[in-house]
């Protein structure tokens, strides 16, 4: 199936071959982003309210830590400022990207098919000339000072808990800078790994040392782990009210990874529905424990894990190739994803409808 891709920049709309794939795009231009798509038949926009307050707080993060990321200029005479103390309001970024919205969806809603929904990338990169140019940043100059641009596809999401449907993951890199924002140049930096990557793997997991995962190149980690090795485990999950017999493990953000949104929901899952949970990255030496693993992104929402390797010299597989590398393989059950897994994404899926903002609403502001 062929997709239909669109990209809404600075008051230019182009479509399918002219526009180049996501990841591309995101290459080539610097910036604070975040990806998002349609729910229920593309009527809904999957946890709106809670993508603009990332890439709003994604916007800051770069703007003060790491500005380098976010601004762009036409003039190499023009030098990026080490620091920017550049005021972010919230209701801007909303503006720019709602007005988007507003020009590409209704085209990019024609294009496609029943069975596909819309993945939308929103890319907001700083200005320095019009940074400069202003003595003072008030709402109104904002407009100017933030270029915004929409980048959207066409994507059928994968079937959740089919056999066969579960996801393979390597660890094979360092964990990611500035790891609170998500930005543009983490795509071309990820790039080196894909050498390390062998053939069947879906994703790609960061470590700082072999043994604490930290999360994926595109997703965040989890495993349920079982708090002791003994015959009763299996009986053990499927009670997920019994807190002494297992709990869900992701790294805190404070390790340095991206607090991703369905991470968030996961944790809120968790939380109401009493399941035990504990911001630790997971230990692969206490692999022997995990009973279930999924990894989590705003496109796949929820996705379990089939199988997980890593090298088994760490500090010099990064030096080497995919085939020169000797891995040790993690197995889980292959019939498809564990109860606690389910649990968590069938409460997940009831939020999206919940949360989600419904496109009339787009149209009709």
């Amino acid at each position: 199936m062929s997709s239909s891709r669109f990209l809404f920049s600075n008051g230019v709309l182009l479509h399918t071959s002219d526009v180049p794939p996501v990841k591309s795009f995101l290459e080539s231009h610097p910036g604070a982003y975040t990806t998002s798509r349609t729910h229920n038949n593309a009527s809904l926009l999957l946890f709106c309210e809670r993508h603009m307050k990332r890439l709003s707080e994604s916007i800051k993060i770069l703007s003060s830590l790491a500005p380098q990321l976010l601004f762009k200029s036409n003039n190499s005479a023009i030098l990026i400022p080490t620091s920017s103390t550049l005021p972010i309001w919230q209701p801007a970024v909303q503006m720019l990207v709602k007005d988007s919205i507003c020009k590409v969806l209704p085209v990019a809603l024609q294009q496609r098919n029943d069975c596909e929904e819309l993945a939308i990338t929103t890319l907001v990169s700083g200005n320095l000339e019009e940074l400069n140019a202003c003595d003072t940043v008030s709402e109104e100059r904002m407009v100017k000072i933030l270029d915004v641009h929409l980048h959207v596809e066409t994507y059928v999401p994968p079937a959740f808990g089919i056999r066969g449907n579960g996801v393979h993951l390597a660890v094979v890199g360092y964990g990611r800078h500035v790891a609170a924002a998500k930005y543009s140049d983490w795509v071309r930096i990820r790039k080196p790994l894909e050498k390390l990557r062998p053939p069947s793997v879906t994703e790609l997991l960061l470590s700082n040392d072999g043994d604490q995962i930290l999360e994926g190149c595109v997703t965040n980690f989890f495993v349920v782990c079982s708090k002791e090795c003994d015959s009763n485990v299996g009986k053990a999950m499927c009670d997920y009210g019994n807190k002494y017999s297992f709990e869900v493990q992701t790294a805190p953000i404070t390790d340095g990874v991206l607090p991703g949104i369905i991470r968030q929901l996961v944790l809120e899952v968790c939380k109401t529905e009493g399941i035990p949970f504990r911001e630790v990255s997971p230990s692969w030496s206490e692999r022997e424990l995990w009973e279930e693993a999924f990894i989590t992104n705003s496109l796949r929402l929820l996705q379990h894990v089939d199988s997980i390797q890593v090298p088994t010299e760490w500090h010099s597989a990064h030096s080497k190739t995919w085939k020169d590398i000797s891995w040790t393989k993690k197995q889980f059950h292959v019939g498809g994803p564990g109860m606690i897994t389910t649990v968590i994404q069938e409460k997940i899926m009831k939020k999206a409808i919940l949360e989600g903002y419904p496109i009339s609403n787009i149209y009709a502001g």
